[in-house]
């Protein structure tokens, strides 16, 4: 019965809502391929390109889908509409066409779509999908949007601007190690659309690549190093690049951990995207655990309650068997939950260890604490009392990504977004210590720029993260923690006096004048950090003079440049100057260096993607 239901709502959907095809995507589909082709374990990526270079039509996968092996026979003359279409019932997929762009854009099938495609098993309940009827699909393989429900949450973000170096100095804020907004825009792309703007925090999309920064030399717990050349999107501009890295430690030197999950099982996260995903991402964690590390689990739905007491990290088993259990239904509870969580963490305090509690959902908080202010200042009083509070996101539709990321700012813990298993294994196994460690905590930057050398300059990224300057001395001001082997990464933009333009000077003051210091610097870059069990701060200085403007900078600082402009693009900055895609895409290339974990690789091929999609 459930089977009939479905494929009527399909029926109905195509006859009612689905446009007719476009000129272009009828010239496509009828576009022949006029060489034979045997594709054996080749790549979809690979084949799309092939079919592209031999039939005149520009043809990609998302990243998703791109890696997955094909085995398909192509006749000579076979028109591309039946390979598409074999393509997307064989495998899962599904496509799209950009007229704008002359593209067709392969991608992973919903739920539904492999349902209906296939004739697969039966869809399991909170798995389906809406079809968007804003998009044509003519056929089994034709393009199904992310749905009608979506009730996603981003918190506007406006741009840095220039400051003028004379009447403004300095530059303050706190670092972020954030990465959540780079795995969230890496899940829009993948359903072959583009991230709202306010989605995309650059300063997350630097950090979530490594870079080749040296380490710490001296007793501070973090390096930091300084590169300045020419900004590649500004003519005339240049861009300062300032890298931390934390110390790197031996996951066995690393304190015992009393960690607390608190699970979302509310009936929203029903989605293999949501809890079936989050099961294997902490199952993951669960085997990096040691015989000095204790787990409990909390989960919360119509009410909050304790599935797994404390346990110590090497009973494995009985862990694992808790996560196996859990299923999902009900209301949401977030702040219950969280209220219980703490009170776990608090019982099972340790006064040398890291205590932390890692809260997993969708971000649909809507049933507990009795305001969104109440549970900030909970989590502000457990920080307080040394209890940390990171947060994991899933899933789409109902993702409260403006909540999630104060939270976890607010709680001296990460955030991070998981879409993939693989992001799963980046977050809970490669880095785990930077996750669930801090060598360093409320860390601030603040940058002196020199106005002899420097007329503006702006910031880009971290809007969320700036700081009043006379913040930087007080050390009752929170800010954020770096973990172990973290890095941090900041550009500015500045135009050097001797540029001409600017972005326009206010008038001259009417009763004070600048008297400047004759100085070879561009500025120094101060920072303050405490000590994990410090009260007080320590102070680092770095002086960046002349010298270090460079015609050769190095491939951390152009891969670092090509992420930044990307950002501005899918932002649509007003900022972003000449910035087009193909230049990131030629500057990412040639940076792109060794890349061991495959990160970089990835990015290009977003970026790829993102050109395709990109009809604005």
């Amino acid at each position: 019965m459930k089977k009939v239901l479905a494929l009527l709502l399909f029926a109905c959907l195509v006859t009612t809502s689905w446009a007719a095809p476009s000129d272009y995507e009828a010239s496509v589909r009828n576009t022949a391929v006029p060489v034979e082709i045997r594709a054996s374990g080749l790549p979809l990526g690979d084949l799309l390109q092939l079919l592209g270079a031999e039939s005149g039509v520009t043809m990609a996968a998302v990243p998703d889908v791109a890696d997955r092996k094909i085995d398909l026979s192509i006749n000579a003359q076979q028109p591309l509409g039946e390979i598409l279409d074999i393509l997307a019932q064989q495998y899962y997929l599904v496509y799209k066409f950009n007229q704008k762009q002359q593209a067709v854009i392969v991608l992973p099938a919903p739920y539904s779509a492999q349902y209906l495609i296939a004739s697969g098993p039966m869809i399991k309940s909170g798995q389906t999908e809406a079809f968007n009827g804003t998009h044509p699909a003519p056929s089994p393989g034709g393009y199904v949007g992310p749905g009608y429900f979506n009730t996603e949450e981003y918190k506007r973000i406006y741009d840095n601007g220039y400051q003028e170096a004379i009447r403004a100095p300095l530059s303050t804020f706190s670092i972020d190690v954030d990465t959540a907004s780079y795995s969230n825009i890496r899940r829009f792309i993948n359903r072959g659309q583009l991230p709202p703007p306010d989605a995309v925090r650059t300063e997350e999309l630097l950090n979530y690549f490594s870079y080749n920064y040296p380490q710490s030399a001296d007793d501070h717990p973090f390096s930091v190093t300084a590169e300045v050349s020419a900004c590649p999107w500004q003519p005339g501009h240049q861009l300062v690049h300032i890298g931390l890295q934390g110390q790197n430690i031996p996951k066995e030197q690393l304190p015992p951990g009393n960690l607390v999950f608190l699970i979302d099982v509310s009936g929203s996260m029903a989605d293999d995207s949501k809890l079936p995903l989050l099961k294997s991402a902490f199952k993951l964690l669960v085997k990096e655990l040691r015989h000095n590390d204790t787990v409990s689990i909390v989960t919360y739905a119509g009410r909050a309650g304790v599935t797994l007491g404390p346990t110590k990290g090497s009973d494995k088993a009985a862990i694992l068997a808790a996560i196996d259990g859990l299923q999902a239904g009900g209301s949401t509870a977030g702040g219950a939950g969280i209220q219980l969580a703490y009170s776990l963490a608090k019982k099972n305090f340790l006064p040398d260890g890291n205590n932390r509690v890692i809260l997993a959902t969708d971000g649909d908080f809507n049933v507990g604490v009795s305001s969104e202010g109440e549970l900030v200042r909970l989590i502000e009083a457990k920080r307080q009392e040394g209890i940390h509070l990171s947060v994991i996101g899933v899933g789409q539709g109902n993702l409260k990504d403006n909540k999630m990321e104060q939270l976890a700012d607010k709680g001296n813990g990460n955030y991070a977004y998981i879409d993939t298993l693989q992001e799963a294994k980046r977050v809970f196994v490669s880095q785990m210590a930077g996750t669930l460690f801090t060598i360093a905590k409320d860390v601030k930057l603040q940058v002196e720029f020199n106005p002899s050398k420097v007329k503006e300059y702006r910031l880009i990224g971290y809007e969320n993260r700036s700081l009043a300057n006379r913040d930087f001395s007080d050390d009752s001001k929170d800010a954020g923690d770096m973990g172990a082997g973290q890095s941090v990464t900041a550009l500015y933009e500045i135009i050097p006096t001797d540029a001409g333009g600017g972005s326009g000077a206010a008038d001259p003051l009417a009763y004070q004048q600048v008297q400047l210091k004759e100085s070879d610097d561009l500025l120094q870059v101060k920072i303050r950090y405490k000590q994990p069990s410090e009260d007080r701060s320590r102070l680092l200085i770095k002086k960046i003079d002349s010298r270090s403007v460079t015609d050769t900078p190095s491939a951390d600082f152009r891969f670092a440049a090509a992420v930044a402009e990307y950002g501005m693009l899918l932002r649509l900055s007003e900022y972003r100057g000449q910035a087009s895609y193909r230049q990131v895409l030629s500057e990412a290339r040639q940076a792109m260096g060794k890349d061991a974990d495959g990160y970089r690789s990835e990015f290009i091929r977003l970026v790829e993607i993102s050109e395709l999609l990109d009809d604005r």
